[in-house]
């Protein structure tokens, strides 16, 4: 019997790629940010600009986590883009492993955007390497709790009140309103969601958009136009709850001590997000002012709007890989097999068939296995492995 070798990672980098993340930003998050969600950050001028610090948020992907991905751009944009100030966001591993869950497949997407694997140990690399950090206390729970449970937060992790104790981290709380609504067709059932993800790596089925999903691609993908707001609060008191409880500083908190306090954070985040949400969630949409920002879209509309979002993300990053079309002709004939994304029943099929028979940048074939792990980011993160390199080596001038 012939045995697989396990792949080694251990001669891979930091894969956070800054001239991706300007180049995406540029010419596909911006607009989307600035006209289909008409995204804004409130109070972010309290921050710290050098960390370690925690921005703990509710999730509101309903279905897929777009409310991250916005609010990380928003972030650097706060900070005029400078490389040194990129937050960095833990996250589940399945959303790399998963194929599904990397936006449109896009290779290694999350972690070339500055996400960090989920685990206790990376978290407590990144806050020795001074990094600020987003972090979702919900985690996977808070993408896959459906539309029908929207704004309730689910249980916390114990894991940023063990970290913010043992290295003295201020952690923020960040409100999301809104984007509850970026897919109000996001209906999960706790147990249907365990099979699905047992079977797929999926981590919750939603219904009917999964429904809707598997007829048309594109749709996997889709958020509707909320009007998303971010509001960051003042820290929250780790310290003084843990020592009502009996902590002294300077030891680590019982597990007891930190599911106790991590209660306690999620009820008063509840309550601050529910009175935010009835002073800014009214409104989710406010379709007077999307009309009015769509038409000042500078531009094409089309890979702005929801709908053709698979033309804007999947052909900027073959862009990045690939040279100028020859002539209109050639530059719509490679790029043709996008409109399996709107084909209904057989765009999945179509797809799939396409990334097997295709070469990089359109597909994997002709590369070993190694090397189709290795870029698709299938693989888990250890920062013990893949170790982070200094900010001074990170961010030197090439």
């Amino acid at each position: 019997m012939k045995i697989k070798q396990p792949v080694s990672y251990s001669h891979l980098e930091d894969p956070l790629d800054l001239d991706y993340i300007e180049s995406l930003r540029v010419n596909v998050l911006d607009p989307i940010i600035d006209h289909w969600f008409r995204a804004t950050l409130h109070d972010a001028d309290q921050l710290a600009k050098t960390g370690p610090l925690i921005l703990a948020s509710n999730h509101s992907g309903n279905a897929f986590p777009h409310d991250a991905l916005v609010l990380d751009a928003l972030l650097w944009r706060q900070d005029g883009n400078v490389p040194e100030r990129k937050f960095r966001s833990v996250y589940s591993p399945k959303l790399a492993r998963t194929w599904l869950m990397r936006l449109f497949g896009i290779d290694n997407f999350w972690r070339r955007c500055g996400a960090v694997d989920m685990t206790y140990y990376n978290f407590s690399e990144l806050i020795k390497h001074d990094e600020r950090i987003v972090y979702y206390p919900e985690g996977i729970a808070g993408i896959g709790k459906g539309f029908n449970r929207r704004y309730q937060l689910q249980p916390f992790s114990r894991s940023f009140v063990l970290l913010a104790a043992e290295h003295n981290v201020p952690v923020h709380p960040v409100y999301t309103i809104n984007a509850e609504w970026v897919n109000p067709t996001s209906f999960t059932i706790p147990w249907l969601d365990k099979i699905v993800d047992k079977y797929t790596g999926v981590p919750f089925f939603p219904i009917p958009a999964a429904l809707i999903a598997f007829l048309f691609p594109f749709f996997f993908y889709f958020g509707f136009p909320c009007k998303m707001k971010f509001f960051i609060g003042k820290p929250l008191p780790i310290d003084r709850w843990l020592e009502s409880l009996g902590w002294t500083r300077g030891t680590k908190p019982s597990r007891t001590q930190a599911d106790k306090v991590a209660e306690m954070a999620r009820k008063e985040m509840q309550q601050n997000l529910n009175n935010l949400v009835a002073e800014h969630g009214q409104t989710p949409y406010d379709l007077p002012n999307l009309i009015r920002s769509i038409k000042n879209i500078p531009g094409k509309a089309w890979p702005v709007i929801g709908i053709g979002w698979p033309y804007g993300f999947i052909r900027h990053e073959r862009d990045l890989m690939r040279a100028p079309a020859k002539n209109t002709l050639h530059k719509w004939l490679r790029d043709a097999d996008l409109i399996a994304y709107y084909l209904p029943l057989i765009g999945w099929p179509i797809i799939a068939l396409m990334r097997w028979a295709r070469k990089p940048p359109y597909g994997y074939r002709g590369l070993t296995r190694p090397e189709k792990h290795t870029r698709q980011g299938g693989y888990l993160w250890s920062l013990l492995q893949i170790p982070l390199n200094p900010r001074s080596l990170r961010f030197k001038k090439k």
